[in-house]
């Protein structure tokens, strides 16, 4: 399979004006941050064609960002969290991220899927990110990895063992699509 090639996606979290501007440059209003002593919480609607609402945990420690995708009636999307690895920086009130291409899918009880490890080396061969950031993505990456399975695949079991407790919403009002 050829990878997808693409410079890295970048996105950042103004918990003061209350908006995110994601990878492609859109700003969005975000309905609710919460920070924790352990990370960002943010929940924001999402005009995409697939998913209506969006749930992020970004977790600096552990260089993950955990997401609830809700998708729209009709769309078969197989998971319960979707964890993308990422560089996490926090200046003040606005949060960080840079993608760093590996994404980790999750139902729990079934073990994890790793995705676009051919990305990665990608985007390491063509020289979008340093070989550092390509072992940091590996090392963080196998680190989830290894928690989520000794933990019967659960990754909020895992992150539960580490004192990040995430909470999700408990319903939500899917954005239509544009």
């Amino acid at each position: 399979m050829t990878a997808d090639l693409h410079p890295i996606k970048e996105e950042t979290f103004d918990t003061t004006d209350r908006v995110n501007v994601d990878p492609k440059g859109y700003l969005r209003e975000v309905d609710t941050y919460r920070v924790t002593d352990f990370g960002l919480y943010m929940a924001r609607g999402a005009n995409h064609p697939k998913f209506g609402y969006l749930e992020s945990w970004l977790l600096p420690q552990l260089g993950l960002r955990a997401n609830i995708f809700h998708f729209r009636e009709g769309v078969n999307q197989r998971q319960d969290y979707y964890f993308d690895v990422a560089d996490i920086n926090v200046d003040g009130a606005v949060w960080s991220t840079r993608d760093l291409y590996v994404d980790l899918i999750s139902v729990t009880g079934e073990p994890i899927d790793v995705q676009d490890i051919d990305e990665l080396a990608a985007a390491t061969s063509a020289g979008l990110i340093t070989a550092e950031d390509a072992e940091r993505a590996i090392d963080t990456t196998l680190t989830a990895v290894e928690g989520i399975t000794r933990h019967q695949d659960d990754p909020m079991k895992w992150l539960r063992t580490l004192g990040i407790e995430l909470t999700w919403a408990d319903s939500v009002e899917l954005v239509p699509a544009d």
